[in-house]
């Protein structure tokens, strides 16, 4: 993380095909609408956002790097995945990340190398501007009654948080 002007920049990387899905009609229409997104994004919170899709089955012999709006564009090459490019990018580049996948095992690696992992649909909610409540909200109403569930259930004190959760609120505060 980096100061800039008062504001911490954090490291962001997006697994591109979990958050926009792969069942479209256009991949691309709807890869563009994700990168348009968070360039936008961007201009406001200036953090460092890498976006990886998968290319292994269709892409070329090297890896493809492009930036779209200052966000890093990253497509696998060939016979690689996504998943490969994230775990690597996150133990090898030793900075705080911020994951955003729904990938069990991704998020697994983010956790054990010090990142922590956002669900899409939490980021894109913030990243769209639809959940501007605070940065002391990380959970829905929803959510919240099923960590109340949890809490009553879970030994130690029931009114801390738990370190996952700590570093998770730490990080939406900074989005």
């Amino acid at each position: 993380m980096i100061l800039c002007g008062g504001l911490a920049i954090s490291y962001i990387i997006i697994d591109g095909y979990n958050v926009t899905g792969i069942f479209h009609k256009d991949l691309e229409k709807a890869r563009e609408a994700l990168l348009s997104s968070l360039a936008e994004y961007k201009k406001i919170m200036p953090h460092d956002i890498t976006v990886v899709f998968d290319s292994y089955k269709t892409g070329m012999a090297t890896e493809q790097v492009s930036y779209y709006g200052g966000v890093r564009v990253i497509f696998t090459r060939l016979g690689e995945r996504a998943d490969d490019v994230i775990k690597q990018t996150v133990s090898k580049e030793r900075r705080e990340w911020l994951v955003v996948t729904a990938d069990r095992e991704i998020v697994d690696h983010a956790w054990a190398n010090g990142s922590a992992a956002v669900p899409p649909d939490k980021f894109m909610d913030i990243v769209s501007g639809r959940r501007r409540k605070g940065a002391d909200d990380i959970l829905s109403d929803d959510e919240a009654d099923e960590e109340s569930d949890k809490m009553r259930s879970r030994r130690g004190n029931p009114y801390k948080l738990s370190k996952k959760d700590k570093m998770l609120k730490k990080v939406l505060g900074k989005l």
